[in-house]
């Protein structure tokens, strides 16, 4: 089965148990999926899953802490959690890191291990904290 006819069954089944949010973040997926397919250039579906998640957690900061719509979207993060990679943890990024760093014969700089690291992490790990890790471990 893949991505969207399971979206597709799990629209159904919040349709039948009334669930207004989980439906509506579904729908909206299921759209930029179907979007992305007649595209002149359509991304991996896995690419389109990861760039609408991280859109909404960008639209996150843009509420004040209290606002009911920041809890709406991080409530839509958790139903979308389900089709996105696994997520690493720091520590694994850490050893990835490492690694990385002890490939090269000569001290790299950022952008170098950075350019090796991106798309081991892409969509499982903060690009932004992977870069911090990245200039700590460098120091």
């Amino acid at each position: 089965m893949d991505l969207l006819e399971k979206i597709g069954n799990d629209i159904k089944e919040a349709m039948k148990a009334q669930e207004k949010e989980r439906l509506s973040a579904l729908r909206c997926l299921k759209s930029s999926l179907l979007e992305n397919k007649t595209s002149a250039k359509p991304k991996a579906e896995l690419d389109v899953v990861v760039a609408y998640c991280k859109k909404i957690k960008d639209s996150i900061e843009t509420f004040p802490a209290n606002d009911p719509n920041r809890d709406k979207l991080h409530r839509e993060i958790e139903f979308l959690k389900v089709y996105m990679p696994q997520e690493l943890t720091e520590d694994e990024v850490k050893n990835i890191i490492s690694s990385i760093i002890a490939s090269f014969p000569q001290k790299p700089n950022l952008g170098m291990v950075m350019k090796e690291l991106s798309p081991q992490i892409k969509g499982r790990f903060d690009g932004k904290l992977a870069n911090q890790i990245v200039q700590e471990m460098l120091k």
